[in-house]
């Protein structure tokens, strides 16, 4: 029966993942599709327009690009060499491949359905290269659309377009560009330093400005040095209505002036108003959500911009918002926002969406970016089942974003006071929120009421109190992922796509910690090693951008691109290869320096966390071969050294933060101790399946 089908002339669509083809297959069959399988890969077949029809999910890239095997070897190859080296094409989802085959020896017609970016009409283009090896004849032809829904999807098929080949060659220019510099930096800076196998040092076109702008930001914070000020504030009340005035130069920073002021009003009684000012002024919506907005709104709630962008990938695949992939923040007029609301107002929001539908502003708001692949982040559906935890927290920010972009302005009244106390004036500032609006929708951005009571000029105030402070200046604040995200946008680093990836990268490589991200010594080590190149400055990396992006325009060539960023790299590797010792020792420094968890109790020197030839993690003393102390750890989790030590047998600890576990624990290197075995019992007890089978695999 399976060849039978197969046999027969049909189209054939092709999908970026198998849980869009479902939804597709089930959109276009109005509920009729089947599931085959062919080979390994799930299929849906149904008839369309009376001929059959069939919908195939690929895994995404089913083709990676990679250097010929010979040259995997890497003491052996010149990471320089590399330069000059043509990648080669591999199929890497065979399985996938042969059901390809399978499908296209009788498709008459096919068309491509992934996503609509770069990455998606890469992904497309690599399917159709296996497809028409063997459909030669077949008509080809793209479905564009920006949400898994009935209406985009029904319209998206009765308005098939072209492949776009010049988005595709961007998206590849990319990988290529991508691969031989991550290849060629990565090798000479692993074999400069001597770490290689699981310890070796990734380094990346974006990936290392992006790194560059958080050591440049630690180094600022470890550099700071804290001055002394004080404050004197005024705690005022009228009418049971209290509020604080702060002495009008704000800071002092001598300490004999500022005692002498707050010696002279220090038990003042009352305070005279000598000028108020009041206004009251409208606050607009937020703009729709492109990538950079949302994930920045989500860094706000907690989530990471890696796995902001992986609910929302869900969300959109489940057919309940749009695209999340989009640098737009203009609503396009064919956006029926109407609709919209109208399903939304049977849902957890239909309090707000309902005061939009009664109340809501003429026209959406919108921001400075108006694109035309995808519009904005929107919600497009209610969900059918119900939603938990982080997803609904997403889907919740998302809906309330769109809500707020349709609702009217806030108005609210900003009030500034200032006051003399025995001749030293004092100022005071307030807000009152009149009419929340579109803040009652998105009460992320609500501020809280600081009222100042209704006064006239010349009156007399009550003086609770004169409060006198000491304190000090506080270092820059370290970046949020949010907002490392703006900037990596604003400085052109990586795409709406790929900057989530670029910051999950660093915290695998371990080259950042913590949240907000911390950058490690390694990666400061790192970073100074190549601080004379142009591989850490955002300016090479967005000229290659713009090369893509013209790529995609159709004004430059594939190949042209290409050999223009050799050209950089060729002259990035001379400037490293006179600086090769420098970077050695400074590597090889920081490396101890951040896997030190102690001294050694049996001889005293340093214990440092190693790997094994088999890849296993252990700690060993740096006297060995003199010294041969080591101590086990588990194989799973990321590991942070600290200063401290066992309460019971004085054995350094060291911080273990397991996956999906918002706490690290604490771990006794000293096996033999009760401590650590009453550690290890616990933990074992509350291990998920996910961290035992990844312990099982090392």
């Amino acid at each position: 029966m399976l060849l039978e089908i197969c046999s027969m002339p049909s189209t054939l669509i092709i999908c970026e993942k198998n849980i869009a083809a479902q939804r597709i297959a089930k959109i276009l069959s109005k509920n009729k599709s089947k599931s085959i399988r062919v080979g390994k890969t799930p299929v849906y077949e149904f008839d369309l327009e009376k001929a059959p029809c069939k919908v195939v999910g690929l895994r995404g890239h089913i083709i990676s690009l990679d250097y010929p095997s010979q040259y995997n070897q890497w003491r052996k190859i010149s990471p320089k060499e590399l330069i000059s080296v043509e990648p080669v094409k591999k199929l890497t989802e065979r399985s996938i491949g042969s059901t390809l085959k399978t499908l296209a020896d009788n498709a008459s017609e096919i068309i491509i359905a992934t996503d609509f970016d770069r990455e998606g009409e890469l992904i497309g283009k690599e399917a159709l290269d296996q497809v028409l090896k063997h459909a030669k004849n077949a008509k080809i032809k793209r479905a564009k659309f920006s949400a898994i829904t009935n209406t985009e999807i029904n319209n998206a098929f009765s308005n098939l377009v072209e492949i776009d080949y010049n988005l595709a060659y961007a998206g590849e220019a990319r990988q290529h560009i991508d691969l031989v510099w991550g290849a060629v930096l990565t090798r000479f800076i692993s074999l400069t330093s001597r770490r290689l196998g699981k310890e070796f040092l990734s380094i990346g076109r974006v990936q290392s400005p992006t790194l560059a702008i958080l050591v440049e930001r630690e180094k600022e914070i470890k550099s700071f040095v804290p001055e002394p000020f004080w404050k004197i504030t005024a705690k005022l009340t009228k009418e049971k209505i209290d509020f604080d005035a702060l002495h009008i130069k704000k800071k002092f920073t001598d300490e004999a002036k500022a005692k002498a002021v707050y010696e002279k009003v220090k038990d003042a009684k009352q305070a005279q108003v000598k000028e108020l000012n009041s206004s009251k002024k409208k606050e607009t919506p937020p703009t729709p959500f492109s990538t950079t907005l949302f994930l920045q709104a989500a860094s706000n709630l907690g989530i990471s911009a890696s796995k902001a962008m992986s609910l929302a990938e869900e969300l959109y695949m489940d057919g309940i918002i749009s695209y999340p992939r989009t640098d737009n923040t203009v609503y396009p007029k064919s956006l029926d926002i109407k609709e919209i609301v109208t399903k939304l107002a049977a849902s957890p929001f239909s309090k707000e969406a309902m005061m939009v539908m009664e109340k809501g502003r003429k026209t959406p708001t919108r921001g400075k970016k108006e694109t035309t692949d995808h519009p904005p982040i929107h919600p497009v559906d209610v969900p059918q089942k119900k939603l938990a935890g982080p997803q609904m927290k997403i889907y919740e920010l998302v809906c309330r974003r769109f809500l707020a972009t349709l609702a009217q302005d806030a108005l609210s009244e900003t009030s500034n006071v200032t006051v003399d106390i025995k001749g030293e004036h004092f100022k005071a500032n307030g807000y009152r929120l009149i009419e929340a609006n579109w803040k009652d929708i998105y009460y992320y951005a609500k501020k809280n009421d600081n009222p100042i009571p209704q006064l006239t000029k010349g009156e007399l105030v009550d003086v609770k109190e004169i409060d006198f402070k000491k304190d000090q200046t506080k270092p820059p604040k370290r970046y949020t992922q949010g907002s490392l995200v703006g900037l990596m946008e604003k400085l052109s680093l990586g795409t709406k796509s790929t900057r989530h990836e670029i910051i999950n990268k660093l915290y695998s490589r371990h080259y950042i910690t913590s949240s907000p991200p911390i950058a490690t010594s390694t990666a400061i080590a790192v970073i100074d090693a190549m601080q004379n190149t142009d591989v850490v400055k955002p300016e090479m990396t967005a000229t290659l951008e713009e090369d893509m992006d013209l790529i995609a325009d159709g004004k430059k060539t594939f190949d042209e691109t290409v050999e223009d960023s050799r050209k950089m790299l060729k002259k990035v590797m001379i400037e490293l290869e006179k600086d090769k010792e420098k970077i050695r020792e400074s590597i090889t420094k920081a490396h101890v320096e951040q896997n030190t968890v102690g001294n050694c109790p049996k001889c005293g020197k340093a214990l440092i966390i190693r790997h094994s030839r088999r890849g296993k993690r252990f700690v060993g003393c740096t006297g060995f071969p003199n010294c041969k102390n080591t101590y086990s750890l588990p194989q799973y989790g990321n590991l942070t050294p600290t200063d401290k030590t066992c309460t019971e047998c004085d054995s350094p600890i060291v911080l273990v933060r397991s996956k999906g576990k918002k706490r690290p624990w604490e771990f006794c290197l000293n096996p033999e101790c009760s401590m650590a075995k009453k550690q290890m019992k616990n933990k074992e007890g509350s291990d998920s399946k996910e961290e035992k089978n990844e312990e099982k695999k090392n």
